[in-house]
């Protein structure tokens, strides 16, 4: 049991009590243990939603020379706004933009996710939320081609 609980905890990132509580809650199924995470998680990322967003960053993304996205990606944190997770999450979703040419937030909140069809952007968001610890707002994006 304990390698399936670092194992999961690898896979999502959650807490070891978090994860060791999803394996016994699916009965040691490990991928419904995933998706308990996930759920769980989005209901943590739900409650975190009116907190401000004093924080975050800046990632510009170029694609072939023909096409620039930049993305203004914010949390509470500068923390949280330098660590791995947040800022891959600021890479891939200029290159989101960059692909799919969302015309607003809303729309791109909408979106199938490019490296996850089976995930649209507002579940990723929340997973990530929820992973860090704050709450992650899209704030602005532009995105320009040739």
């Amino acid at each position: 049991m304990l390698s399936n609980v670092q194992k999961l905890r690898e896979a999502t990132g959650a807490g070891v009590m978090d994860c060791k509580k999803s394996l016994e809650d699916a009965r040691g199924d490990f991928d419904a243990a995933v998706k308990l995470i996930y759920e769980r998680g989005i209901v943590k990322a739900d409650k975190k939603s009116g907190r401000n967003t004093g924080a975050g960053l800046l990632e510009s993304y170029v694609h072939n020379g023909r096409v620039g996205v930049l993305l203004e990606l914010r949390c509470e944190t500068d923390f949280v706004a330098k660590s791995e997770p947040f800022v891959k999450l600021a890479h891939d979703l200029a290159m989101q933009i960059s692909a799919m040419a969302p015309n607003d937030t809303a729309e791109l909140l909408k979106q199938n996710y490019i490296k996850d069809e089976s995930m649209i952007i507002e579940n990723l968001l929340k997973t990530i939320t929820a992973k860090v610890g704050e709450n992650i707002k899209i704030e602005r994006f532009c995105r320009y081609e040739l």
